[in-house]
């Protein structure tokens, strides 16, 4: 008993350090936005003014949106406001969370799917490799799954919409939203999702694959393939567990990959996503609605890091 609660407080310990840990780099990273949108040439009165606009009309105008006080000034009361869910107002007077009501939703729709495939493709073509060390499978699996990270999110996209739309016209090239504001078909999703999945399934492939091949000489999967286990059978119930941090550690680190591939996929297919509102954002300056995208991808992305730290604890923690 005594050390089931030793254990339990140091699982709470190590979760209050994590969050900490994680809400000082999501507050340094907001800053870090702040001061870049700060740093581009012009600023949000500039992108919104008119040809034949006076001086005046123009520092009217940044007054008006606040561009004339310190910067330090304005991140501190975007912060400040931040905690009771207020992303402050955009360039055009407009709520930043009402102009993220609807694209969030479709990117985490997108990035839901292309993760939960990630994952299932990745574990399953590592232990298939895994299965068969230095055959022909498993050097295919490896080149192959060293061949797709290398190539970018916006090169996978290209050449699926060369295949799948121009030259075969079996999909959409570009993506056309309902009345919800949603993909108005599934099959619009099917290329977004895999130019996100085709990197990403490579990068934690090779993850698995190696993380497996670690296990494959501790003594107790050892001794498990010389009692004449099945191979499946010791992949499964002895290597892989062992393989749980590592794997989490990798499938954690490709949210972040995904969300920032999201922005280059959703652009290029038009997709009605987060990217789409942030690239517009950059180009009208519009530092709140910039901001509220990266504090809406940040905590998801935190969640998900913090998330793989706990497993990771609770794995290690149980180990003898």
């Amino acid at each position: 008993m005594a050390a089931l609660n030793h254990r339990a407080l140091a699982l709470a310990g190590h979760l209050a350090v994590a969050v900490a840990r994680r809400a000082v780099l999501l507050v340094l990273l907001l800053a870090l936005v702040f001061a870049a949108v700060e740093a581009l040439p012009g600023d949000a009165a500039a992108a919104a003014s008119e040809r034949g606009e006076s001086p005046a009309d123009r520092a009217a105008r940044r007054h008006l949106l606040g561009l004339d006080r310190p910067l330090w000034e304005r991140f501190l009361d975007w912060m400040t406001a931040l905690p009771s869910g207020d992303l402050g107002t955009s360039a055009h007077g407009r709520p930043v969370t009402e102009l993220l009501t609807d694209p969030f939703p479709n990117t985490l729709l997108l990035g839901g799917t292309a993760f939960v495939l990630t994952v299932v493709l990745s574990l399953g073509l590592g232990c298939w490799a895994a299965a068969r060390p230095g055959r022909l499978t498993d050097r295919i699996i490896g080149h192959t799954a060293t061949a797709a990270f290398a190539v970018p999110e916006f090169v996978v996209s290209v050449l699926l919409l060369l295949l799948l739309s121009l030259w075969t016209g079996w999909l959409p090239a570009v993506t056309v939203t309902g009345a919800d504001g949603a993909p108005a078909t599934w099959t619009m999703l099917i290329m977004p999702v895999l130019a996100l999945v085709i990197p990403q399934t490579g990068w934690n492939t090779r993850i698995v694959r190696g993380a497996l091949a670690d296990q494959a000489t501790a003594p107790h999967v050892e001794a498990a393939f010389l009692d004449g286990l099945p191979t499946h059978q010791v992949l499964l119930r002895h290597a892989l567990p062992g393989a749980v941090p590592a794997v989490a550690t990798g499938i954690a680190t490709s949210t972040g990959m995904l969300l920032g591939g999201a922005v280059v996929v959703e652009t290029l297919f038009n997709y009605p996503g987060v990217g789409t509102v942030l690239a517009g954002a950059v180009a009208a300056r519009d530092t709140p609605l910039v901001a509220g995208v990266v504090a809406g991808a940040g905590a998801l992305i935190s969640l998900v890091l913090l998330a793989a730290d706990l497993l990771r604890a609770r794995v290690l923690g149980a180990r003898p």
